[in-house]
């Protein structure tokens, strides 16, 4: 029998499903979403705004992303942005994290916790 993680990411990797269905099956556990949303709203929120509306970088608002696709938005976070001060993430957050967290952007962080 296939473990469902395994079975998930196989999914996923083949391009059965959408990546942000990651973040739901496969959702952190709770301290480990307040731990990303701290870290959204603290070290995200000295470019992007305390209130992620703006600063040095972009707004982070439902309404900014909302034409940007969520797999340049993963990209974005996990990578960075060569010649700007966006720095990856990838060393601090996993793929599954990333997707919880691009779900709770789109939706507006207020409702996350």
């Amino acid at each position: 029998m296939w473990n469902t993680t395994v079975s998930i990411a196989f999914a996923v990797s083949m391009g059965f499903v959408a990546p942000l269905v990651l973040a739901v099956e496969m959702a952190p556990a709770p301290a480990r979403q307040r731990e990303i949303i701290d870290l959204l709203q603290q070290d995200c929120g000295s470019c992007h705004g305390l209130t992620l509306k703006g600063g040095l970088g972009p707004p982070l608002t439902p309404q900014a992303l909302a034409h940007k696709s969520t797999d340049m938005l993963r990209t974005t976070i996990l990578n960075g942005r060569a010649g700007t001060p966006m720095a990856p993430w990838r060393p601090f957050l996993s793929d599954a994290e990333v997707a919880w967290l691009i779900e709770r952007l789109l939706r507006g962080v207020a409702d996350a916790r």
